[in-house]
């Protein structure tokens, strides 16, 4: 079983930044594809971002490329997400989640909300 929790939510400023932590535990986090999927009130979830076990591959949505960045450390079974140039579309909660696989498809997989794993979430708004 693995277990994932979310960190690093709070209120921001509209161009501002935040990073998300999502910590793992109870698994090798070499062996999954982890993502961030988020979720604002009245509308639906939506993938935000992909990294492959490796590292080596990453996937955006369209509405966070050239803003958002995910990275991962697997020696601290940790990954990141480095959000910047934030916008009041982006206010919602913000889940980690993970797929196991090896392939760059997983993460394509992933992004379609196959996914075995989710953390608990946490929190972003974007307001003045």
């Amino acid at each position: 079983q693995l277990q994932l929790v979310e960190s690093g939510g709070g209120l921001v400023q509209p161009g501002g930044s935040l990073r998300l932590t999502c910590a793992a535990s109870g698994s090798t986090l070499e062996d999954y594809a982890i993502g961030w999927f988020r979720q604002a009130p009245g509308k639906e979830r939506e993938g935000v971002s992909c990294i492959s076990s490796s590292g080596g591959s990453t996937v955006y949505g369209d509405s966070v490329k050239g803003r958002f960045t995910i990275s991962r450390d697997n020696g601290k079974n940790t990954v990141y997400l480095q959000m910047n140039s934030l916008e009041s579309e982006d206010t919602g909660v913000y889940y980690c989640v993970a797929r196991i696989g090896q392939w760059i498809s997983t993460c394509h997989h992933l992004m379609s909300d196959q996914i075995n794993y989710t953390g608990q979430g946490t929190g972003v708004t974007v307001s003045s």
